[in-house]
């Protein structure tokens, strides 16, 4: 009765329209860009950071790993919460509560003490980060999954690069305080509009959990999960690695650019916002694993054009590698959410979201360090290794499917293996 109910309001007429789903999308794309604004803006003012706190680059990058980090550990408990008391109520106190600390954060009269408060800003957008990809399949069902998740994480991409480019741009009139209070305004106005505007009812409420479908495997998770959460953490470590050193290579001679000109290398997310929406497509296209390694390798190729000394071409690779990154994220994201069940969607996608944000923190944090013992090229180095290792375990992956297929005696690859 419960599970006849529950799919009789999913099926409600508000939330089926076109115009209940752009309310819908219109709310989570707001939730996004409160958090990703608010997870990142430190990381434009890095510099400005270690120098008022006179740190070294791999101690300042905690302003940003702490709280990736925080976000990571919280993230699984955030999601089994959701699933208790709808997934709703969960994103609107994530984005309410994250923007609140974030007007408090330029408040903070130690280094400790702001990152103190960073780890319980992560926290609070572990909400966010950990529940909206399980809220739209509810909402939108899986048939249109991958470019609803391509179309969040485009929304995601813009206040990660909004909230980039607002704390560059006001690092020099108003310093570092002032710039993240300025995003942080901004952030609050975001997450007041997602609250008010995601809707009571439909997708996300509470309920029981359906019983275990015939075939459906035993454990809280299926093993095709483990792989796109493995590519999610390499990726995203490298990714955040490479934009934790980059205000430092481009404020550091022979470029020595001021804050506000360092920070245009944000407006690279631009690229990142368009491959994740197209992304979805593409992987319905070409197959997922064409797709996914593809998106690796070219964020390897972007990385590689960073090398360069002349500035357009550094940009040039920034935008290339941020294309890529967010493309792979995309597809990834939306893999592991398609391959679990209804019954374990939520914490899947709990999953994944800890091991990408295990891997933003520790790697940016370990890049940083490398970044400021050995300098751009070794970093070029390492986040190569770690692309090019998750793009083997994709390819593996793909052939043990295929293997697999065979040796049932079905005689060719199932769809499912197919798509991988």
């Amino acid at each position: 009765m419960v599970l006849h109910e529950r799919q009789q309001v999913r099926n409600a007429p508000g939330d089926s329209t076109p115009r209940g789903t752009r309310r819908v999308s219109a709310a989570v794309a707001a939730g996004g860009l409160s958090s990703f604004a608010l997870l990142y803006a430190p990381q434009a003012v890095l510099p400005q950071l270690a120098e008022g706190f006179r740190l070294d680059p791999g101690s300042a990058s905690l302003a940003v790993g702490v709280a990736t980090g925080a976000l990571a550990v919280a993230v699984l408990p955030v999601a089994a919460l959701a699933e208790r008391v709808g997934r709703r109520r969960v994103i609107v106190w994530s984005v309410l509560v994250s923007a609140v600390l974030g007007l408090l954060l330029p408040l903070a009269p130690t280094f400790p003490v702001l990152l103190g408060m960073r780890a319980v800003q992560g926290v609070a957008i572990a909400g966010f980060a950990g529940v909206a990809a399980a809220y739209l399949a509810d909402a939108l069902g899986t048939k249109r999954l991958a470019a609803a998740v391509g179309a969040m994480i485009a929304g995601n991409s813009v206040g990660g690069m909004l909230g980039r480019l607002g704390t560059g741009f006001a690092a020099a009139p108003l310093g570092w305080h002032g710039s993240l209070a300025v995003v942080a305004a901004v952030a609050l106005a975001c997450a007041l509009f997602a609250a008010l505007t995601l809707p009571r009812t439909g997708a996300g409420t509470p309920a029981a959990p359906p019983e275990r479908a015939a075939g459906e495997p035993r454990g809280p998770l299926g093993a095709g999960v483990w792989v796109p959460c493995a590519v999610g953490a390499l990726a995203m470590g490298a990714f955040v690695a490479l934009y934790n050193a980059a205000g430092f290579r481009l404020a550091a001679p022979p470029l020595a650019l001021a804050p506000a000109a360092a920070s245009l290398v944000f407006l690279s997310y631009a690229m990142g916002t368009m491959s994740s929406a197209a992304a979805g497509r593409l992987a319905g296209r070409f197959g997922r694993t064409a797709a996914l390694v593809t998106a690796l390798l070219v964020t390897v190729a972007g990385s590689a054009l960073t090398l360069h000394p002349s500035l357009p071409v550094i940009a040039l690779g920034f935008a290339v590698l941020t294309a890529g990154f967010f493309a792979a994220h995309a597809i990834a994201n939306a893999w592991v959410t398609a391959q679990a069940s209804p019954r374990t969607r939520g914490r899947a996608a709990g999953l994944y979201t800890l091991c990408y944000y295990l891997g933003s923190g520790a790697g940016g944090t370990v890049g940083s360090v490398v970044y400021g013992r050995a300098g751009w090229p070794w970093l070029i180095a390492l986040t190569t290794a770690w692309l090019l290792l998750a793009a083997l375990a994709v390819v593996l992956t793909s052939g043990r499917a295929r293997a697999t297929a065979l040796a049932d005696g079905r005689g060719r690859v199932t769809a499912e293996a197919a798509r991988r």
